[in-house]
C-alpha cells in the first residue's frame, strides 16, 4: 500500500519567520491525516518535485490549503494558487552536498560554515536553498548564532537573501538532510572532507546511522551532537580567506556563468555551470555574443588602439592609456565581452572581484588588490593585460566610502599610467559608484549593455539549446515572447529548470524498456521553466503575482479591459503602428473605482498575459522618514523597471503616495515623493517600455499634476457591477467550485445590489466554507449554503462615495 498523499492548494506563506526556509505549513488534522507531525519531511509535487519540513499551521485556516516559503514555491514550479500533491517522504543522511552560488558567496563561505548553515535542511538536488539556519526547530548542538555572525561577517547582509543551488546530494535522487557527517562544499572547489583533514570523510554507509536505515526526517534524528562552530576566521575555515589574485571560480551569475550564459557548451559541464579555477574554457568570439557584440567590438578597437599604436594617440595629444566602465544589468554578459574584446586583441585578462575584495578585512584586500595589479602589469613576454574589476560598485561605493576605496583608488591611477594594463570596470548599478573612479585620469569612457529584445532572446535561446535534443514542438519565438526582462543567465536558468523537469520525467519511465523513446526537452518543459524562473531584474523587488489569471478571466468590464489593453498591451504588441501613425504611446493609466470593484484584480490579469513584467508597490511602502530616501526609492523602482522592460510598475492606493502637494505635515516628504514621481515620468530621461498604472478610491486627493498628458494621462473609471456583470464575476469565481443544481447565479446575481466584485467572491468563499463545517468530506455547495453564507457576507459598497466617484468621472469624462 502506497504512501498517503492529499492534493492541496499552494499558497504563498504571509509570515516573515518561514521566508527562505525550506517549511510547509498544513492545517493540524491534514498532518494527522497524513500521518505527520511537526517538522517531518514530506514530498511537494508540481510542476517539479521537490521536499521540505511540514510543521502544523493555523488551527483556524482552512484545511485544504498549504502554506509554502517562497524558496519552497518556487521549488516545486508552483505559483500562488496553483495545486500541490503533498504526501510523507523518506529521507536519508546525505553523504555529501554540493552546491553553486554566487561570486561573494563562494569566495567568502567556507565549507564548513556553509555545511553549519545548512544542517537540518531537507535538500534534492536541482532545488535552491538559502544561507539562513534552519532555525525555527534545529537540530540538537547547532549554534545558529554563531553560523549568523560568521555569515555576516564574510557575506555582509546579503547573506540573508542568497540562494544556492544544489548540484549534488548523494545518495539521491531523492531528498537528503544534512547532518554532521555530511561532505560539504562548493562545487568544483573544496569541501568538509578536504577543508577539515582532522575530521575523516564520511562514507554513505557512515552518514545513514549504525544501523543503515532510512526514516522520515525529524529533528531528533538529523544531527545529533553537531559540532560547535568556532570563529569565521579559525584554521583551515576559509570564511575571511584570500581570494585568488586573478580569476575566482563562482556560481550562476558570476565571471564564468557569464560565459555560460552567452551559449557557450564543453563536454565536462553540459549545464553551463561555472568554470573552476585553472579550468576555464577559451572566451566566445566576438560574432557569438549576440546583442552585445557591437559594444564588444567597440572595446577592441580601443584596445588595439592602445597596446598596438601607442605612438599615434601620443603624436595626436592623447594619452596612451584606457579606462572603461562597462555598465548593463546584472547577467547580462558583461564580464564576458570583456573576456572576448581582450582576447580579440592578444590581451590577458586580469580579474579582480569586487564584492569578494570588498567583503575581506581592509589589509587583506589592500594585498589582495596589489597582487592583481602586479599580475596585470606588462612584462617582456606576457603581452598587454586588461584589468578586470567586475562590480565595482561593491568595492568603490558612492555613499560612505570606506578608507580602502582611496587605497584602491591611488593603486589604480598608478598601475594604469601610460604603458601599464588597460583598467575595464563593470557595473550593475553605475550610479552607486564613487565618482572619484570616473575622474579622467582613470575610467574616462562608458559603454553601455541593453537587455535583449525578443529577437535577441530568441538568438540566445538557439545558441543555449543549440547541442540539445528538442522535441517538435518546440517554438522559441513564443518562449522569448514570454521572456521579457530576462538577460542571459536568466535564460541559461530556464534551460536548466527544463532540463530537470525532462530529466524527472525520463526517470519516472522503466530503464529496461527496449523501445523507450530518446530523451528531449518539450515546449511545456520551457514554459514551466519560464514559469519558475524569477528573472535578476526582478530580484529584491515586489512584484504581482498573477496566480494564472488572463484578461479573459475578469468578468464583465468590457469597456475596463479595451481601455487598459489600448494603454498597456497595445505599446508592446504593436510599437510599429505608433511609429507608424507618428504618436507616442500612453505613458501611464489611472483606474479608480469603489472599494473591492476588481482593481488590482485587473492589473494580476495584466500580469498573467506575459508580455511585460510587473512591479506591484503599495503608497505608503516608498515613504521613508529619512531626508533623500523616499526620492532615492522612487528612482530606483523607476530604474529596475527600465531594467526589466517591458514592465508595468502598479502603484496601489496611489493617493497616499501622491498628494496634492503644499498640505501635507511631514517635513515635506510627500512634496518631495510627488516631485520624484513626476520627474521619473516624464522628465529628461523619458520612459521607454515602462507603463504606470495607479489605483486609487480617492482619485480627488492624488495631485493634478500627476493627472496631466505625459503622465497619469488614461483614467479609467471602474464601476460597481450591475446584476449582468455579478453573474460573470459568480461564474468566473466559482469555475473550480463544484456548485449544486440548486444554485442559480443569475438569480443569485441580481439579488445582490450593493455587493461588490470582492463581496461576489468572498460570498461564493464563505460558502464553501459554510459546506465544509457541515462535514468536511463535502462534494458540493448548494443553495442552502449559499443563503447561510449571506448572513455573513454582507454588501460593502458605500452609496455616497460610488455617487461622488460616479460624479467624477462624469466631469473627467472618464
Amino acid at each position: 500500500m502506497g504512501e498517503p498523499s492529499l492534493t492541496l492548494v499552494a499558497r504563498l506563506a504571509p509570515s516573515a519567520a518561514d521566508a527562505r526556509r525550506g517549511v510547509i505549513r498544513l492545517h493540524p488534522e491534514v498532518l494527522a491525516g497524513l500521518g505527520l507531525r511537526s517538522w517531518d519531511a514530506v514530498t511537494l509535487t508540481g510542476a517539479r518535485v521537490t521536499a521540505a519540513l511540514a510543521v502544523a499551521g493555523d488551527p483556524v485556516g482552512p484545511h485544504g490549503q498549504a502554506s509554502l516559503d517562497d524558496v519552497t514555491l518556487s521549488n516545486a514550479g508552483l505559483t500562488d494558487g496553483a495545486t500541490v500533491v503533498v504526501a510523507p517522504a523518506e529521507v536519508v543522511p546525505a553523504a555529501s552536498v554540493r552546491l553553486v552560488g554566487s561570486r561573494l558567496a563562494t569566495t567568502s563561505v567556507g565549507p564548513e560554515t556553509l555545511r553549519l548553515a545548512l544542517m537540518g535542511k531537507i535538500l534534492v538536488r536541482g532545488d535552491a536553498v538559502s544561507l539562513l539556519p534552519q532555525d525555527i526547530a534545529p537540530p540538537p548542538g547547532a549554534d545558529v548564532h554563531s553560523v549568523r555572525r560568521a555569515l555576516a561577517a564574510a557575506v555582509g547582509g546579503t547573506w540573508t537573501s542568497e540562494l544556492l543551488t544544489v548540484a549534488v546530494a548523494d545518495p539521491g535522487p531523492g531528498p537528503v538532510v544534512v547532518a554532521p557527517s555530511t561532505v560539504v562544499g562548493w562545487e568544483g572547489g573544496p569541501d568538509t572532507g578536504t577543508v577539515l583533514t582532522s575530521a575523516p570523510r564520511a562514507s554513505p554507509a557512515a552518514a545513514a546511522g549504525p544501523a543503515g536505515g532510512v526514516g522520515p526526517y525529524t529533528p531528533a534524528n538529523a544531527g545529533n551532537a553537531a559540532p560547535r562552530q568556532g570563529a569565521a576566521g579559525r584554521t583551515g575555515d576559509p570564511v575571511a580567506g584570500h581570494v585568488p589574485a586573478g580569476r575566482a571560480g563562482a556560481g550562476p551569475g558570476g565571471p564564468a556563468a557569464e560565459g555560460y550564459a552567452a551559449g557557450r557548451h564543453t563536454d565536462h559541464d553540459p549545464e553551463g555551470a561555472a568554470a573552476t579555477p585553472g579550468s576555464e574554457p577559451p572566451p566566445l568570439a566576438l560574432d557569438e555574443l549576440a546583442a552585445n557584440e557591437p559594444v564588444a567590438r567597440r572595446l577592441l578597437d580601443w584596445l588595439e588602439l592602445m597596446f598596438e599604436r601607442p605612438e599615434l594617440l601620443t603624436r595626436l595629444g592623447g594619452d596612451a592609456r584606457l579606462g572603461v566602465l562597462v555598465s548593463g544589468p546584472e547577467g547580462a554578459g558583461k564580464a564576458t565581452l570583456v573576456r572576448s574584446a581582450a582576447a580579440a586583441a592578444g590581451a590577458r585578462c586580469v580579474e579582480l572581484v569586487g564584492p569578494a575584495v570588498a567583503a575581506l578585512e581592509p589589509a587583506a584586500a589592500a594585498e589582495q588588490v596589489r597582487s592583481a595589479i602586479a599580475d596585470a602589469r606588462p612584462t617582456p613576454d606576457g603581452g598587454p593585460a586588461v584589468l578586470l574589476l567586475h562590480d565595482a560598485h561593491a568595492l568603490l561605493p558612492a555613499s560612505n566610502p570606506p578608507p580602502l576605496a582611496t587605497l584602491v583608488l591611488d593603486e589604480l591611477r598608478t598601475a594604469t599610467a601610460p604603458g601599464g594594463p588597460a583598467l575595464v570596470a563593470t557595473s550593475a548599478e553605475p550610479e552607486a559608484l564613487d565618482p572619484r573612479l570616473r575622474a579622467p585620469d582613470l575610467v574616462d569612457r562608458e559603454l553601455t549593455v541593453a537587455l535583449p529584445d525578443a529577437a535577441t532572446r530568441r538568438a540566445l535561446l538557439e545558441r543555449l539549446l543549440s547541442g540539445v535534443p528538442r522535441a517538435a514542438d518546440v517554438d522559441l519565438g513564443v518562449i522569448a515572447g514570454r521572456t521579457p526582462g530576462f538577460v542571459v543567465a536568466d535564460l541559461a536558468a530556464v534551460r536548466r529548470e527544463a532540463a530537470i523537469a525532462a530529466a524527472l520525467r525520463d526517470g519516472a519511465g522503466d530503464p529496461d524498456e527496449a523501445d523507450r523513446a530518446p530523451v528531449e526537452i518539450r515546449q511545456q518543459d520551457l514554459l514551466d521553466a519560464v514559469g519558475s524562473v524569477r528573472p535578476i531584474s526582478l530580484s529584491g523587488g515586489g512584484t504581482l503575482s498573477a496566480g494564472g489569471l488572463t484578461l479573459d478571466d475578469v468578468g464583465d468590464m468590457a469597456e475596463v479591459k479595451r481601455s487598459l489593453t489600448e494603454a498597456v498591451l497595445w505599446p508592446l504588441r504593436h510599437p510599429d503602428s505608433f511609429a507608424r501613425l507618428g504618436v507616442d504611446a500612453p505613458r501611464g493609466v489611472l483606474i479608480y473605482g469603489p472599494p473591492g470593484g476588481g482593481k488590482t484584480f485587473l492589473l494580476r490579469a495584466l500580469a498573467g498575459s506575459g508580455d511585460l513584467n510587473v512591479f506591484a508597490v503599495k503608497g505608503a511602502e516608498l515613504l521613508d522618514k529619512y531626508v533623500g530616501e523616499s526620492e532615492r526609492a522612487v528612482r530606483e523602482l523607476f530604474r529596475k523597471a527600465a531594467e526589466a522592460a517591458p514592465a508595468l510598475i502598479f502603484l496601489d492606493e496611489v493617493d497616499a503616495l501622491a498628494p496634492r502637494r503644499g498640505g501635507s505635515t511631514d517635513a515635506g516628504v510627500a512634496d518631495r515623493v510627488v516631485a520624484a514621481l513626476l520627474t521619473e515620468m516624464d522628465g529628461a530621461s523619458p520612459l521607454r517600455e515602462v507603463v504606470v498604472v495607479g489605483a486609487t478610491n480617492r482619485p480627488e486627493l492624488i495631485d493634478p499634476a500627476l493627472l496631466r498628458p505625459g503622465r497619469l494621462e488614461r483614467l479609467v473609471f471602474v464601476p460597481p457591477p450591475d446584476a449582468e456583470a455579478r453573474a460573470d464575476i459568480l461564474r468566473a469565481a466559482g469555475r473550480n467550485v463544484p456548485l449544486a443544481d440548486d444554485v442559480d447565479l443569475d438569480e443569485l446575481a441580481a439579488d445582490l445590489e450593493g455587493y461588490s466584485a470582492a463581496d461576489c467572491a468572498a460570498l461564493l468563499r464563505e460558502a464553501a466554507l459554510t459546506a465544509m463545517r457541515e462535514s468536511l468530506e463535502a462534494g458540493e455547495v448548494t443553495a442552502a449554503h449559499v443563503a447561510a453564507a449571506r448572513e455573513t457576507v454582507r454588501p460593502s459598497l458605500d452609496p455616497v462615495q460610488v455617487a461622488d466617484l460616479a460624479a467624477y468621472a462624469q466631469r473627467r469624462g472618464a
